[in-house]
């Protein structure tokens, strides 16, 4: 089936530069996605390993162990697509005032990701509708500080960007004029909110393509975008608890995201993107309940090992236990959380560190900071920057 461009090139001067702005039409496409038999089982596919995710996550003793990581991991990934160098140890450090060393740049932009993913499930949580109003408090906290608090934080564009090239000339692909943004982003919201609407995997993929395609803020579109795919899923019930994110799917396999992103415009052809989608949903989905799995036998394994230990046990039980839940702290920070005296905790640290379970990850001969070693390594699995 051939739809042909999915909108309207309009004539705008940028820069001195005479170039053609894409207007995109209101979704859902015309004529009706196609389903054919082999699309119908990779959308079958993709719910059914969603299912499996939400089931293995009711299962946990605490899920929200495992969201807090899973956020972070996120935000490192989403961030990396956009060139960021900093790594999961790296955000955790600076999230523990002990970034020392590391790009402060990069890192603060992760962490606003963290605070913009966490500030949309709450909102979403405390039954806020899903809308452009919640999509510009996702974008203030994205860019409220770092590189992107010069680029209107929180507000549509009021001037005109491209995608590629050097200039507005030779650009790759040209958004949509400013007068045409907030109409396009008011038919996205109905969109989002219209109930005859196809499933949530579909609207989660269809939105994403048009949100990337308006453009609407100067910067961050990209992080924005990725995370409009989170919170619908979230909002449409997908998941009970929100752990699927998209980013290592799409840093994996760049190239024919951009690619198929630009067919879409160009050809109509919904159908190859969302092949690619479902399969992703389908392989994030999968990974994630391996990884859980795994971090569960990590967990059981430590646990046995340090069981063995005889009076120190149940001490150097406790620490890891705070380690499952934030996995690099430095010793007064586990004491606390632990609520044992320092020397007990330094014993135990030490403990754990001639096993091998932590790791001290400064270089610092004092105020040493320890990650449990296996769990951040698991995390981090696909997050070495580009």
């Amino acid at each position: 089936m051939k739809r042909g461009t999915t909108g309207t090139y309009h004539r705008s001067t940028v820069a001195g530069e005479e170039v053609l702005a894409f207007v995109p039409r209101p979704l859902p496409p015309h004529p009706p996605i196609e389903f054919s038999p082999t699309r119908q089982r990779l959308l079958e596919r993709a719910l059914l390993a969603c299912g499996r995710l939400d089931a293995v996550t009711a299962l946990l003793p605490d899920p929200d162990l495992f969201l807090y990581t899973y956020v972070r991991r996120e935000a490192v990934l989403s961030s990396q697509i956009e060139g960021t160098q900093s790594s999961i140890a790296d955000l955790l450090l600076f999230e523990l005032d002990e970034a020392r060393g590391v790009p402060i740049d990069d890192v603060t932009e992760v962490s606003n990701y963290v605070a913009a993913l966490e500030h949309g499930l709450a909102r979403l949580r405390d039954g806020f509708p899903l809308s452009n109003r919640l999509i510009r408090e996702i974008h203030r906290e994205l860019m409220t500080s770092g590189r992107g608090a010069a680029y209107q934080p929180g507000e549509f564009r009021r001037s005109q960007n491209w995608i590629g090239g050097t200039r507005p000339g030779n650009a790759v692909f040209v958004p949509p004029p400013v007068h045409e943004v907030e109409p396009c982003m008011a038919d996205l919201e109905r969109f989002l909110h219209d109930t005859s609407a196809p499933g949530a995997l579909l609207k989660a993929a269809m939105a994403h393509v048009q949100f990337e395609t308006i453009h609407p803020f100067l910067d961050g579109n990209g992080r924005t975008g990725r995370l409009l795919i989170a919170l619908i899923l979230h909002h449409e019930g997908v998941l009970r608890q929100p752990l699927l994110y998209l980013s290592l799917y799409f840093k994996d396999h760049r190239a024919e995201y951009y690619r198929l992103l630009d067919t879409v415009r160009r050809t109509g052809d919904w159908e190859a993107w969302l092949d690619f989608f479902f399969e992703g949903v389908e392989t994030t989905a999968t990974e994630a309940v391996h990884t859980v799995h795994r971090l569960l036998a990590l967990f059981d394994a430590d646990a046995r090992r340090l069981h063995t230990l005889g009076r120190s046990a149940a001490t150097a039980a406790r620490l890891l236990d705070a380690l499952r839940r934030r996995p690099v702290a430095s010793i007064p920070l586990l004491a606390k959380r632990a609520d044992v005296a320092f020397a007990t905790a330094a014993r135990a640290v030490g403990v754990m560190l001639e096993l091998g379970i932590v790791r001290e990850i400064t270089g610092r001969k004092r105020e040493r900071v320890f990650a449990y070693g296996a769990y951040v390594d698991i995390l981090s699995e696909g997050a070495d920057p580009l």
